[in-house]
């Protein structure tokens, strides 16, 4: 992507935790200039010390973006720092879950271009994958700076409403928590069957690191996949037929996992 105009009018960075570290990495590598970033930061690491970027001081009058990489409960606090970039040409990026346009619209005014972003923890090694949608001021291109600064972190998909977000939350942003137990649950499993806790543990978080590349790689969809492995009359079958089970299985449990997460994320975005 071309970042002259950000290397030009500058980028803000409100938070840098582990998100925004892992942003801001990949942003320096990606040809932004460490001298065109603005980091406001209560409790800057070493790390970012060493960057070369500004730190805690004046913001530039006109930045071509503002991230928001500040927790949810922190950002009352945070956004009366922004208000003067409102209602300009600044557009904000918010990666704060559970934060919705109309509160950013409130606090820095209607007119301001309002990119929400719904990330995983996943992006903190590169691998993430990020759901992006914009306000009615957000135009193409600025959709397209959101889309190149997250795409340091992984893959990011578009919207077509901010009404998807809590689906996309309950999928991918709650989602890994799903897959960790399940490595969890799996390993436990192992151990039950005589393996040592340690070997069980190895062989899932191997396994599902492996099938998750694999998903992600092959040209055939995973159902496919699964039928590849599955032999009739096997030791998968007889896996399958308790995990596909429709009353207890896994497409139930899912399905109701993600409902709730769902739920639970238009309550607290309210």
């Amino acid at each position: 992507m071309d970042f002259t105009e950000i290397n030009t009018r500058g980028l803000v960075l409100l938070g840098c935790g582990k998100m925004g570290s892992a942003l801001l990495e990949g942003w320096l590598k990606g040809g932004i200039n460490a001298g065109a970033v603005h980091v406001i930061d209560p409790n800057p690491s070493d790390w970012l010390k060493a960057q070369g970027v500004h730190i805690n001081e004046a913001l530039p009058q006109d930045p071509a973006i503002a991230l928001l990489a500040v927790k949810p409960q922190m950002m009352g606090d945070a956004l009366p720092r922004m208000v003067a970039l409102g209602n300009g040409k600044t557009v904000f990026l918010s990666i704060a879950a559970g934060t919705s346009i109309a509160q950013f619209e409130a606090a820095l005014g209607a007119d301001t271009p309002i990119v929400r972003s719904m990330p995983n923890t996943p992006a903190a090694i590169g691998k993430g994958i990020t759901a992006i949608v914009g306000n009615d001021n957000v135009t193409a291109e600025h959709l397209d700076m959101a889309e190149g600064l997250l795409l340091a972190v992984g893959e990011v998909v578009r919207l077509t409403g901010e009404a998807q977000i809590d689906a996309v939350t309950a999928v991918s942003g709650s989602g890994p928590a799903y897959v960790f137990h399940l490595i969890e649950t799996m390993a436990a499993a192992g151990e039950a069957q005589g393996l040592p806790a340690d070997m069980a543990m190895q062989l899932a978080k191997a396994t599902v690191a492996g099938a998750g590349a694999l998903a992600k790689d092959a040209a055939e969809a995973p159902a496919q996949l699964r039928v590849n492995v599955t032999s009739p009359g096997g030791t998968t079958a007889a896996a399958l037929n308790v995990l596909m089970d429709e009353s207890n299985g896994f497409p139930k449990l899912l399905d109701e996992a993600v409902k709730a997460a769902t739920l639970r994320g238009q309550e607290l975005g309210k």
